[in-house]
């Protein structure tokens, strides 16, 4: 079966968190129960690596899907996409808008896969890593990051306080600038903001388990008194406790083999990770001890890490996956129309692929330091020649993506074009890349490293395209891929420009902050414009719809006149099932195939005897 859907409408859509709805919760799934014996295999294009997301390590898409599978939360968004509150987990009040006041509550019975109740200690040290509040002042921590890895080290200086949130004080929790408010039966808390902020339905969760922080951190062994610990090292602002339990949550989620101590795998939402072999895949089993709507229907469900796009496709056909979302190719699409007994879907993705400079900590020191330099390299690369030869013979109608904040075809994404000054890179201009690098005082052949996915065939076309325009200006792009590109970036003197995609999780207006603003999370290139953080820091708490769209057209037009960086193309999509499984209903935002894993379920084919 085919289905031809445009995934993403004309929504739109940016990175991070983005737009605000209240809408009723979703159901789980037709069945009652799991399947007894029951298992699917799905295929995932990165491997896992880090069970906190919310850390510049550990945010990517291959963490994500699995974290959402493993984590509840108070919302997420369907397949349509709208946002849907999970009122079987917890609910959410608007106390009041002005002042921002917001009380959330978790329901009694909610518990971790170990049976810990998920209460306001899991609540408070989510706002407590989330907001930065306790991070040491003027602290810098790329001073302490792996080069090899991209991983902070634990060796910080002796009390020193640092989550790796990328917490910003104009944005999200950044603005809850007091310890919140815990209710008496230790199941809520109530966040006030010190200033309106847009996005507030999408800023908060339960986040990561207390009591292991506490065990694990202070070496506490009872989990009541480790979480009891956690709560009060926040409370009375311990900065030699708040040191340990930091250290532990930037890298204590981070794991290269199944851990020997299996408590940082507990779960609250409906699978816990039961088995993971680096490289190779990993294994999740239905968490006997969820109590929520999103009951699953299949008892196991493993993700192989498959990186080439055509073996997932064999994959498939063999039988040894049930699910694929693989990159979308010529040949994975001719492939895919041929085999039997399998569902495809083609669409949109809410991703798109840019380049981005090192402002400062490049590999080559100062490469590019100036403006005329990052304008050169810029002009050479052959953003049509690239759509042309990679994404038209998907979608024939595929053009470049010429914003980095809307989705072509979405409201303000042409005037943004027309006013930002991208059409100066509409096409290759290597007569004007040599005078500004001649400007910029740089040398004929000066190097610039690319760091991007070195097990990603489309990405690998896209640098020897862009390597051969390089040259033709005097620029020697040479390759900085690595299987572990997605830990690399942002890690001090790892490269000079990156190559990746950037994928949306939600319809939230806010979402340029993380990305763009000094200091935000998703901010590898270390790139900072005080005008860039005002437009930033008035979006964020703006209200109405037609001056959010001016606000993110100006900041189009900043990246253009920094030269930021440039972006290339809208992702085409394609996700195909065996009829093995039913229940599938791809979304454009991540974590995409997955958002409705509890609706899965397994016919005769996928189910052994045991």
């Amino acid at each position: 079966m085919r289905i031809n859907r445009f995934a993403v409408g004309g929504a739109a859509l940016a990175v991070g968190a983005l737009a605000l709805s209240a809408c009723t919760p979703t159901p789980g799934g037709s069945g009652d129960e799991i399947v007894e014996g029951s298992s699917i295999t799905v295929a995932w294009n990165q491997p896992f690596y880090s069970a906190n997301g919310n850390t510049s390590f550990g945010n990517a898409t291959a963490n994500n899907n699995i974290n959402y599978m493993t984590y509840a939360g108070f919302n997420f968004y369907d397949s349509t996409p709208e946002l849907q509150q999970d009122e079987s987990f917890g609910t959410y009040e608007l106390v009041s808008e002005d002042p921002l006041q917001v009380q959330y509550t978790i329901n009694e019975g909610v518990q971790w896969s170990d049976g810990v109740a998920v209460d306001s200690a899991d609540m408070l040290l989510n706002w407590a890593a989330l907001s930065g509040f306790y991070n040491t002042a003027d602290f810098d921590a790329s001073e302490f990051q792996d080069p090899e890895t991209g991983e902070f080290t634990t060796e910080f200086p002796e009390n020193t306080v640092f989550f790796d949130s990328g917490a910003s004080p104009t944005e999200g929790l950044g603005l809850v600038q007091e310890v919140p408010e815990v209710n008496e039966d230790g199941r809520g808390v109530q966040l006030n903001y010190s200033s309106f902020y847009v996005d507030w339905e999408l800023a908060f969760q339960a986040g990561l388990p207390a009591h292991v922080i506490g065990q694990q951190a202070l070496g506490i062994e009872d989990p009541q008194e480790a979480k009891d610990a956690v709560v009060q090292a926040i409370q009375d602002g311990d900065t030699e406790a708040l040191s340990a339990i930091s250290a532990f949550w930037n890298n204590g989620f981070n794991f290269t083999e199944m851990p020997e101590d299996e408590s940082i795998l507990v779960a609250n939402g409906p699978y816990q990770i039961t088995d993971f072999v680096l490289n190779d895949y990993i294994t999740l089993s239905a968490n006997e001890n969820y109590v929520g709507d999103h009951q699953p229907q299949v008892e196991q469900v493993t993700v192989r890490f498959i990186t080439d796009p055509l073996a997932a496709v064999q994959a498939l056909q063999n039988g040894d996956v049930d699910v694929i979302a693989p990159q979308a190719t010529a040949d994975v699409r001719q492939q895919l129309d041929s085999l039997d007994g399998v569902t495809v879907q083609y669409g949109d993705d809410a991703t798109y692929e840019h380049v981005d400079l090192q402002f400062d900590q490049s590999r080559n020191p100062g490469v590019f330091s100036t403006l005329e330099a990052r304008q050169s390299f810029l002009h050479t690369i052959p953003r049509q020649e690239i759509v042309d030869t990679l994404i038209v013979p998907l979608n024939p109608e595929a053009t470049t993506r010429d914003s980095a904040v809307f989705l072509p075809g979405a409201e303000g994404y042409d005037e943004s074009v027309a006013n930002s000054g991208i059409e100066a890179y509409a096409e290759v201009d290597i007569e004007q890349a040599i005078a500004l690098r001649e400007q910029a005082g740089l040398a004929e052949g000066t190097e610039v490293c690319l760091l991007f996915a070195s097990t990603n065939p489309r990405r690998v076309q896209e640098f020897q395209l862009m390597q051969q325009s390089a040259a033709l200006a005097g620029w020697n792009l040479t390759d900085c891929s690595s299987p572990e590109w997605g830990g690399l970036l942002g890690t001090p003197g790892a490269y000079d420009a990156s190559l990746f995609g950037w994928q949306s999780t939600s319809l939230g207006v806010a979402s340029a902050g993380p990305n763009f603003q000094t200091g935000g999370i998703n901010n590898m290139s270390f790139y900072s414009n005080p005008e860039m953080d005002e437009v930033i820091t008035q979006l964020n708490g703006e209200a109405d719809p037609a001056e959010q769209i001016r606000l993110q057209q100006e900041i189009d037009r900043i990246l253009v006149e920094d030269a930021f960086g440039i972006t290339i193309f809208q992702f085409p999509a394609v996700a195909a099932w065996s009829d093995r499984i039913t229940g599938l209903d791809p979304s454009p935002l991540a974590p995409t195939i997955f958002w409705n894993i509890w609706d899965w379920e397994p016919t005769e084919s996928n189910v052994s005897e045991s």
